[in-house]
């Protein structure tokens, strides 16, 4: 319900640059050119509303109800594309993760991995603590990755995770208690997940600044239309 983004709404409905970032989220996997399909996965009494904001393409765009929980949503995605050979699970908090990253993950796929993550390294120091807050380790960050979305698996295997009841705190992690091998693609800065006030001030200075730069573009296209011989 973006709470901490101090919202009323859930979170994915909360504009970031004039749209919704539901909008963009999908937006930016039809624009990497790797998807075929997407299905959306939210709150029952929202279906109607969310296909109207979702936008008009060619690819197919399904809006189903999701679940109580992101586990039961996630289930929900995958019976609503029961022929999908691979499958990405993306987080609409992400709203202005580029279309390039979107691609890594599906030809790490296409190229035989049964699982992919996209991540950063670490670059703050990492401490474990214990149940009192007392520092119980320091792990070496260089083996560490802040990990994003989109996750990419083969959709058999990640049906196989969700068959289960077993609890992770997201898809890979499921797939790895299985024992797959989880292959890591280089993430990007900009594929942050917009969860505080701070985070959504960014991503809205950000979309202005990706705007203005898409319209100089233009701007240049056209003047060298118009003065080319």
């Amino acid at each position: 319900m973006g709470v901490r983004l101090g919202e009323n709404k859930p979170k994915a409905f909360v504009h970031v640059g004039g749209s919704p970032m539901l909008a963009l989220a999908v937006q930016g996997l039809i624009d990497s050119g790797s998807v075929d399909e997407v299905v959306v996965m939210v709150p029952a009494e929202l279906v109607a509303e969310t296909r109207a904001l979702l936008p008009d393409t060619p690819t197919p765009v399904h809006v189903v109800p999701g679940g109580a929980e992101r586990t039961d949503s996630v289930r929900a995605g995958l019976a609503a594309a029961p022929d999908a050979t691979y499958v990405l699970v993306h987080d609409a908090a992400r709203a202005l993760t580029p279309p390039a990253l979107i691609t890594r993950v599906v030809d790490e796929l296409r190229a035989g991995a049964q699982a992919v993550v996209p991540g950063l390294p670490v670059s703050d120091t990492i401490k474990s603590v214990d149940a009192a807050g007392a520092v119980t380790g320091t792990p070496d960050r260089s083996a560490l990755r802040a990990i994003q979305t989109p996750q990419g698996f083969d959709a058999a295997l990640l049906r196989s995770a969700y068959a289960t009841d077993t609890q992770a705190t997201d898809d890979a992690g499921l797939v790895e208690l299985l024992g797959a091998i989880v292959r890591t693609v280089p993430g990007d800065t900009l594929a942050f997940k917009i969860t505080t006030p701070l985070d959504l001030i960014l991503a809205n200075t950000l979309a202005a600044q990706r705007d203005t730069a898409d319209t100089v573009s233009t701007l240049d296209r056209t003047r060298e239309a118009v003065t080319a011989p």
